[in-house]
């Protein structure tokens, strides 16, 4: 995300690799319709370059002192970094106040992670999910950025240290693949326990890009233009590893990215390939690759980057779309998202970013102040986006309109079985039992009321995979009732063999009622099929249509467009309850001769 590169010298193929990254990003983000499934990966891609680039400068030989060698290091992040971010920090919080609503919940931790670097770790703090959360963050995708800056912090002083102990180059190398290799493993390891934000997050865990790159610099530091290395033969060699590296980067993009460090680790190692060919000294892939629209893109991709986000997330809030980490975007609102990201970030390369990058922020502001009508303009600009960050901040609401409702859900108390017996059309609550995910949560006050003595068993962010073992203990403690009702396929796909084993449990004697889904996902519609292909081999099973029922009432949902409100929970407890008398009408219709597996292909 950054162009690390000195005025001095510049690298090869790097501007045409960032381009990729950060095309693959957008993409993902912006277009998901296109398949771009793990376009998440251009971001490891940028941590290879930033780890080649910056260790491959601080190894550049320099007769400044070492604590002046820092200083300017530091410097000169300081002028690649602060202005692009500053300004778009506080352009978005001004936008987002203007918007207000969910956008603006928790904007002032995230603006002051994103203005101290330290997004990742304050977010993880928070108890973020950036896997599963209903509404996006605005300010998401500098976590990112948090992670490069520490790495600038504090590899500079690492690095002079290994220098100065290690003089064999391939030891260096072997150390840098080496920590690399246990970044990785941390990863894994920490996805494993179910921790898949805390390792996608972590500094640590997230490092192997990085050091990967790191261990590129090492190897190729003062590499000769020799004959052989400016061959025919050793070209082809070179340009054949380079395409290589790019295909294992897009085919990375295009693969399932639900195993952690998997295809990350497949992208971090195709840009070493690529930036290894690209930067050999005479190379014709490096020059290949940075193609004049690549080296556009590439040089305006750090504020491409920090700007697609934050605007993708304003634009939705403020035409009433929901975008959450893995939505379907419209394609309309990726496309208004991308003309403002690419008018907006060239702008601010030109005007901001060049000057403050090539005359420092003083003599970018003296230049500024030749023209009285720009220093009155940027007083103005200034002035407004600090007034609009400052009320962003004091406005901000404690919670999203959906942990309102959820709460309000888990608050609820089951309402007491009534002393008169309930009229024959009614279903009676003490036979109903109800597993669910944070949508019957958030509906319990109604199911409460409308089937009193209903016992609900629901929790936010829960899958099918946690069925089975769940209607597994309440048969097993006898609390496994007459009607059972699991509406769990908000949060993920739904598996037919954990639905057997659920019908099984159920058994003959009960009926099993399956709610289906609502939520702007891109898996809630194969879930909606599923469940009905399930219900309709089956006797027995049926499902209860929510999605049906609430499609032309959205506006009784939360901002997430998912929970509902008080209203819309009503709505949910009147699917249940019909769900309930279509699956006993059903059982009492079954013959009783019948043989009726409920499990059974």
């Amino acid at each position: 995300m950054t162009d690390s590169s000195a005025p001095r010298h510049r690298y090869a193929g790097l501007d045409g690799l960032r381009a990729i990254a950060v095309v693959l990003v957008l993409a993902y983000h912006l277009f998901p319709g296109l398949g771009v499934r793990s376009g998440l990966v251009g971001v490891d891609v940028f941590f290879v370059v930033s780890g080649f680039l910056i260790t491959s400068l601080l190894l550049r030989e320099s007769r400044l002192p070492v604590r002046h060698r820092l200083l300017d290091f530091w410097r000169r992040r300081a002028r690649r970094l602060l202005p692009a971010l500053f300004l778009m920090l506080g352009a978005s919080a001004t936008a987002a106040w203007v918007i207000g609503g969910d956008v603006l919940v928790g904007i002032g931790r995230q603006l002051l992670g994103a203005a101290t670097f330290s997004y990742n770790w304050l977010a993880l703090a928070d108890g973020s999910d950036y896997f599963a959360a209903a509404e996006p963050e605005l300010f998401r995708n500098v976590w990112s950025l948090a992670v490069e800056e520490q790495f600038y912090l504090l590899w500079p002083p690492l690095l002079l240290l290994v220098v100065a102990t290690v003089k064999w180059r391939w030891v260096r190398v072997a150390g840098a693949l080496a920590a690399a290799g246990a970044s990785a493993w941390w990863m894994s390891a920490l996805a494993g326990d179910a921790l898949a934000t805390r390792a996608y997050f972590g500094t640590d865990s997230h490092a192997f890009g990085l050091l990967l790159g790191i261990a590129l610099a090492f190897a190729v530091q003062r590499i000769p233009s020799s004959t052989y290395r400016l061959s025919r033969s050793a070209q082809l060699v070179t340009s054949g590893l380079g395409m290589l590296g790019i295909g294992l980067i897009v085919f990375a993009a295009f693969s399932d990215a639900a195993a952690l460090p998997g295809t990350l680790l497949l992208a971090s190692v195709g840009s070493l390939l690529a930036v290894f060919a690209g930067v050999l000294p005479g190379s014709w892939f490096g020059r290949a690759i940075d193609v004049a629209p690549l080296r556009w893109i590439g040089d305006r991709s750090y504020g491409i980057y920090l700007w697609h986000w934050p605007l993708l997330v304003l634009v939705s809030a403020a035409s009433g779309v929901v975008v959450g980490s893995a939505a379907a975007v419209p394609v309309w609102v990726g496309a208004v998202a991308l003309v403002l990201t690419l008018g907006i970030a060239t702008a601010s390369y030109r005007f901001v970013e060049t000057p403050v990058r090539r005359s420092g922020f003083r003599r970018a502001w003296r230049g500024v102040r030749v023209r009285r009508v720009r220093i009155v303009g940027a007083i103005t600009v200034g002035t407004a986006a600090l007034g609009g960050t400052t009320a962003a901040v004091a406005s901000a609401p404690e919670m999203t309109t959906s942990e309102m409702v959820i709460r309000a859900g888990a608050a609820a108390k089951p309402t007491p079985m009534p002393t008169t017996s309930a009229t024959p059309a009614a279903v009676a609550g003490e036979d109903v039992t109800a597993v669910g995910d944070s949508v019957m949560l958030a509906s319990a006050p109604a199911l409460y009321e409308r089937m009193p003595g209903i016992a609900v068993d629901a929790e936010v962010s829960r899958s099918i995979w946690a069925g089975g073992d769940i209607i597994d203990a309440l048969e097993s403690s006898g609390q496994l009732r007459e009607h059972v009702v699991v509406a769990l396929g908000t949060n993920g796909s739904v598996d037919q063999g954990m639905l057997k084993r659920i019908a099984r449990t159920v058994g003959r004697d009960r009926d099993l009622v399956l709610v289906n889904a609502y939520a702007p996902r891109d898996w809630i519609p194969g879930v909606n099929r599923d469940l009905a292909a399930f219900a309709n081999a089956r006797t027995g099973v049926v499902v209860a249509d929510w999605s049906g029922a609430i499609a032309p009432h959205l506006d009784l949902l939360a901002g997430d467009q998912i929970h509902p409100g008080s209203a819309g929970g009503e709505i949910f407890a009147e699917v249940v309850e019909k769900g309930i008398r279509d699956a006993e009408a059903e059982r009492h219709a079954r013959p009783k001769a019948l043989g009726w597996e409920p499990y059974a292909q």
